[in-house]
């Protein structure tokens, strides 16, 4: 299963604060609006995203057809299929894709600590 780029979505307190500190970590801001309250920063292959006011809670999030830079990948595995496999075997989802769209879609799942994984396509 390709579950396409990796990042990690922070769930921040100040964003400026927050935008210095992993700055400071050698991050450059590749994409975002720090008035929107939210930047996706990167750091080689790394990308964190800083989320202000947007959600309580950290989140694994992984981009289908994204590739680390966001450029679109030839060859991916689509959410649906993803979300289609994970019910298979039996993995409770808190949201869902509808199944009969296609390109943009994302769904949530929990792992077994609490900790939430958003898969969401852009293409």
């Amino acid at each position: 299963m390709k579950l396409g780029a990796f990042s990690m979505s922070l769930a921040v307190k100040d964003i400026h604060k927050s935008k210095a500190f992993y700055e400071n970590l050698g991050f450059k801001v590749f994409a975002g609006e720090i008035e929107k309250n939210y930047l996706i920063l990167k750091n080689g292959n790394s990308l964190i995203g800083l989320f202000q006011g947007m959600f309580e809670n950290n989140i694994l999030t992984f981009n289908p057809g994204w590739d680390e830079n966001a450029k679109q990948l030839e060859e991916f595995d689509d959410v649906r299929t993803i979300q289609k496999h994970l019910k298979k075997e039996g993995v409770q989802l808190e949201s869902e894709v509808d199944e009969t769209t296609s390109g943009k879609g994302s769904f949530v799942v929990m792992d077994p600590d609490g900790n939430a994984i958003l898969i969401d396509q852009h293409v």
